[in-house]
């Protein structure tokens, strides 16, 4: 079966269940992966990749898509995830965005944090509408599959928890972009930051508004 052929029912329910974990046990005997990333659209930073491959018998209740979570409860659900599950990250910087474009730098973080698991798992379901090239195994890619798959699910909380905390450290070298509050997306204030300092190391020059705003100084 070669990667990205699609193998489960690809039905969205109201929130996450087990139907396709389930049907992969049934196709796929062994270790299941799911992948997520948080931070392709943010204007600074890096793009953060998770690999989650749960514990069946000790999962979090409450596995949902990170967007639909408060920040209090990604917390909360970030640590049981991470207690019970063996999980990997990997990130790109916004140098490596820029030199390969957003779409590229994450599928290649996503393979770093496939292979950097504690045990290279069977099957991989990643979110999104593409299977990263490179992958060691076959792979299913989901739309919405962080709304869909409990192992996706959870590397999105993963990926978004791990990122914000990254953004909020930056904030401490790079202050006065309001980077703790907004993560780096482009806010207002964030804009305004731009026009009044001028784009940080940690600025993807790449994306239009940083680029218009540098030729702005021109």
């Amino acid at each position: 079966m070669t990667a990205g052929t699609p193998l489960f029912d690809l039905s969205f329910p109201e929130s996450p269940d087990l139907k396709l974990e389930r049907a992969h046990a049934l196709t796929f005997p062994g270790g299941l992966c799911g992948v997520d990333e948080a931070g392709r659209g943010p204007w600074a930073g890096p793009v953060v990749t998770a690999a989650v491959v749960l514990d069946y018998d000790n999962v979090p209740e409450g596995l949902n898509d990170s967007k639909k979570l408060t920040e209090a409860r990604r917390e909360e659900l970030f640590e049981k995830i991470v207690s019970s599950a063996t999980v990997c990250c990997a990130s790109a910087s916004p140098a490596s965005i820029d030199s390969m474009n957003i779409r590229a730098a994450t599928l290649a973080a996503m393979v770093r944090a496939v292979n950097g698991l504690a045990g290279i798992p069977d099957y991989v379901l990643v979110d999104g509408r593409d299977v990263p090239p490179g992958l060691k195994q076959p792979g299913q890619a989901l739309v919405k599959g962080d709304g869909r798959c409990l192992c996706v699910a959870a590397a999105s909380i993963v990926a978004k928890v791990t990122r914000d905390r990254m953004m909020v450290r930056l904030e401490r070298h790079v202050p006065g972009y309001g980077f703790a509050q907004h993560k780096g997306y482009g806010v207002p204030r964030h804009q305004a930051a731009l026009e009044a300092l001028g784009p940080s190391p940690h600025h993807r020059m790449s994306f239009k508004p940083v680029r218009l705003t540098v030729n702005k100084g021109d």
